[in-house]
């Protein structure tokens, strides 16, 4: 898989009802994963979306998910750029670039989802998302 560049939505609540409905406009593969699958501690976030993938026949891909607990949802800054793939060498040039002067929300690091990821937003106040692949 070649690196890629996509918007990621987050939403306070109701991520999964805004995913099927994007899938209606735009068609493609939806898939969901809960917070509960992941074994979340908190049973009231369970059944919240902590990552959906919407795919097209057109080549978009769209992202989002629910706020997770503990962080403030503030609409008009619930959009993040993400980076995703497997090529770990590019994908940790580019974070080490865009937290260099910036703030580092979640160290680029091993996740429970089995992948390396961070968020960072950079010196211009732009939020990105790194996720490498398997590493």
């Amino acid at each position: 898989m070649s690196s890629r560049l996509n918007p990621y939505i987050s939403f306070d609540g109701d991520a999964r009802q805004a995913m099927d409905f994007y899938k209606s406009v735009f068609g493609g593969n939806l898939t969901v994963s809960t917070f509960g699958e992941f074994g979340a501690p908190d049973p009231s976030s369970a059944d919240k979306v902590m990552h959906a993938m919407l795919e097209t026949g057109s080549g978009f891909t769209l992202m989002a998910s629910d706020t997770p607990p503990g962080m403030e949802h503030k609409p008009g800054t619930n959009i993040s750029v993400s980076l995703s793939g497997d090529s770990e060498d590019e994908l940790r040039g580019y974070w080490a670039k865009l937290s260099e002067a910036g703030t580092v929300a979640v160290p680029l690091e091993k996740q429970m989802w089995g992948d390396t990821f961070g968020m960072c937003v950079d010196r211009f106040g732009i939020g990105w998302m790194v996720n490498i692949a398997g590493s």
